[in-house]
């Protein structure tokens, strides 16, 4: 047997040894800064050099190539999670989060010296993980496998097969997102893009309170105020139980309604004109009026006219923190993870909502409160294990199987309705707070709606955000207030246009001003509907 022979079965389990350890080290490291699926597709992702370890090589100098290739691609890897797993431990934040973003673009280099200095003992721990996992990586990445003269056996072969499958995942834009090097880059035109836009933001926010003034809105009512609005994200009011739906999603918001009487209004009828969030939110704080008319802000005149303004957030999106919520007193973005992928649950927001009840600073207060709804993934919208419609048979599993729907869309029908359910929990919280809050001849008022609708088989067989079906822009609206019955019977059954929410919010705060228009408001007597143009077709907004 001639020594090559021999030496073989060594160098493939060194070069076994080397790929398994340099894999697990990266894996340890992914896992730092990621969780659930993503692991499995940053695993993916960094699978081929890993793998390229088992591939043998004849030359020395291409050895010593892949060995520092292999080292620096873990490193890339582990800084990226390190980063991650430091922001996730500290702030509970993502690294693309409004937070993290928002103070990157807001340091300069004596900022970030002094944070360094307050927080070196954080960034030595996290830096020594970096290191070891380098040192180990460069200690066995040295050990590759080695050709042999004789010709290359099949499993050696084969072996380019899995390195070719591995790459398929860089062709997916979801996936290949994640890698750090685009990720990265991506991030770093997204501070760019961040500090250019708040330069336009803040003039243009300021402009808006300049605008406000000289509107010089006036506060016509008595005595301390507490108005609260909630705005929702992507719920059908066609699942909620409060309008009529078979399954019992809204339980808590049908007790008030029925302890609460003509002092709360549900608008059986209600429309948004957007099927997306950010045009949705533009409409509805600027009265549904084009930019061409200059049209305020709503935040701006409620500021003018003496209310102190509270935004308290489960979203994380910079645009709308820009655009609207910069515009308050008080802004607290309690969600640190952008996307659908944040699991942050909308009842983390009640604490914050407490402690602007409890403010004593002022008699004028506007909470406004953002919620995430059911905004899909609907299983991230409500706590693990609390989905009592699963794998039920009832009425409306047995329609969506009558009119056709899919396996798929009917278990997304179940998580959307229990997001419902939980989100039910919350909005209820909301109105009990705002009911007891203050003293009992203290006026007070509370307007929920959501921001559009959702599709989940009512109109076809998918699910998810729905421009192109009617139940992208059914939406609920809620009416409550403790002085001054509100529209009942007929009256409730007005349409009722989500851009046109401003008029009766600005109703609810008691602020008169020269641009009122009350044939927009819903709750004034001179009321006039008029259909939005939204891009589907519509047999009736009366339904």
């Amino acid at each position: 047997m001639t020594p090559s022979h021999i030496d073989a079965p060594r160098h493939s389990c060194s070069a076994l040894l080397a790929s398994g350890v340099v894999g697990a080290t990266l894996l340890a490291l992914i896992a730092l800064g990621h969780d659930g699926r993503r692991i499995a597709q940053l695993a993916v992702l960094a699978a081929p050099p890993v793998l390229w370890l088992l591939w043998p090589l004849h030359s020395a100098r291409l050895r010593r190539w892949r060995t520092a290739l292999v080292w620096l691609w873990v490193m890339g890897f582990g800084l990226d999670a390190v980063v991650r797993a430091y922001l996730l431990d500290t702030y509970q934040a993502a690294p693309d989060s409004a937070m993290v973003l928002g103070a990157a673009a807001n340091t300069n280099a004596r900022e970030s010296a002094e944070y360094l200095r307050m927080h070196w003992r954080s960034a030595v721990v996290w830096s020594a993980a970096l290191v070891a996992a380098g040192g180990v990586a460069g200690l066995f990445a040295r050990h590759g496998a080695v050709a042999p003269r004789a010709r290359r056996p099949f499993w050696v072969r084969s072996l380019l097969l899995i390195l070719l499958a591995a790459c398929v995942a860089y062709v997916s834009k979801p996936w290949r997102r994640l890698h750090p090097v685009v990720f990265w880059t991506q991030w770093s035109q997204s501070l760019h893009d961040q500090r250019t836009a708040w330069a336009g933001q803040e003039k243009t926010r300021d402009a808006q309170r300049a605008q406000a003034r000289q509107v010089a809105p006036v506060f016509s009512r008595e005595g301390p105020s507490t108005v609260v609005l909630v705005i929702t994200d992507s719920i059908n009011r066609d699942n909620m139980g409060l309008y009529g739906y078979g399954r019992p999603t809204t339980p808590r918001l049908q007790a008030h309604k029925a302890q609460e009487g003509d002092r709360m209004a549900v608008l059986h009828n209600a429309w948004s004109v957007d099927a997306s969030t950010l045009p949705a939110l533009r409409n509805m704080f600027h009265f549904g009026q084009p930019e061409n008319e200059r049209p305020p802000h709503l935040l701006a005149l409620a500021r003018a006219a003496g209310y102190k303004v509270w935004w308290i957030s489960n979203h994380d999106d910079l645009a709308i923190e820009q655009q609207h919520a910069r515009h308050a007193d008080v802004v607290d973005m309690v969600n640190r993870t952008p996307g659908r992928a944040s699991a942050s649950l909308d009842g983390e927001i009640l604490d914050c909502v407490q402690e602007a009840f409890a403010d004593t600073s002022t008699d004028r207060k506007l909470i406004v409160v953002h919620l995430m709804g059911a905004h899909p993934h609907y299983s991230l919208r409500f706590p693990e294990n609390a989905n009592p419609f699963d794998d039920s048979v009832d009425a409306v599993e047995n329609g969506l199987v009558k009119d056709g729907r899919s396996a798929w869309v009917r278990h997304f029908r179940q998580e959307y309705d229990a997001a419902l359910l939980y989100h039910d929990f919350v909005v209820s919280e909301l109105l009990q707070q705002t009911r007891s809050t203050g003293k009992p001849d203290d006026y007070r008022a509370w307007m929920y709606l959501s921001d559009h609708g959702q599709e989940v088989g009512h109109g076809s067989d998918r699910a998810g955000h729905s421009p192109a079906t009617a139940s992208g822009y059914r939406i609920p609206a809620v009416v409550w207030r403790n002085r001054e019955p509100l529209p009942t019977g007929a009256a409730t059954q007005q349409p009722f246009r989500a851009d046109w929410a401003g008029w009766s919010l600005m109703d609810l705060l008691g602020i008169r001003w020269s641009g009122q228009k009350a044939e927009r408001n819903v709750l004034d007597d001179r009321y006039e509907w008029r259909a939005p143009e939204i891009p589907v077709a519509v047999e009736s907004f009366s339904r």
